[in-house]
């Protein structure tokens, strides 16, 4: 797994990713600039060339990146607090519940808004067939 710019990059090259439950107890958290990362599953899988996947929970006011883009197509759920996604240059205030779908190099970023900590989690991939 990398890290660039608060970005986790989806790792292409390991080997398959175990099949099991993950979350924020037994996997290794990454505190950085007003955010503590969670990342559950980063590699390939039978079926994608590679899939990353897992939490974060960002500081009131702050963001995990600027707006980005990526080859991956990705999901992101808010669990709670609140924020902004902006997805393809259109803004949306986010609460617990809401749900973000980018196609790959889209630009999208996240930022917590509210008063206390939001808690995002994020899977994106890139299936077999396609270029990272």
């Amino acid at each position: 797994m990398s890290i660039t710019d608060g970005a986790v990059d989806t790792d292409f090259a390991s080997q398959r990713i175990p099949e099991g439950v993950r979350d924020m107890a037994n996997t290794p958290a990454i505190v950085d600039a007003g955010q503590t990362l969670f990342v559950y599953f980063n590699g390939p899988t039978d079926q994608l060339s590679g899939v990353s996947a897992g939490a974060c929970v960002l500081e009131p006011g702050a963001s995990p990146h600027p707006p980005h883009r990526h080859p991956e197509e990705e999901l992101l759920m808010i669990g709670a607090g609140t924020g902004e996604i902006e997805c393809d240059g259109v803004l949306s205030k986010v609460g617990p519940g809401a749900m973000m779908y980018c196609a790959g190099n889209t630009l999208h970023g996240i930022t917590n808004t509210g008063d206390g900590p939001m808690t995002f989690f994020w899977s994106k991939w890139v299936a077999k067939g396609f270029e990272a």
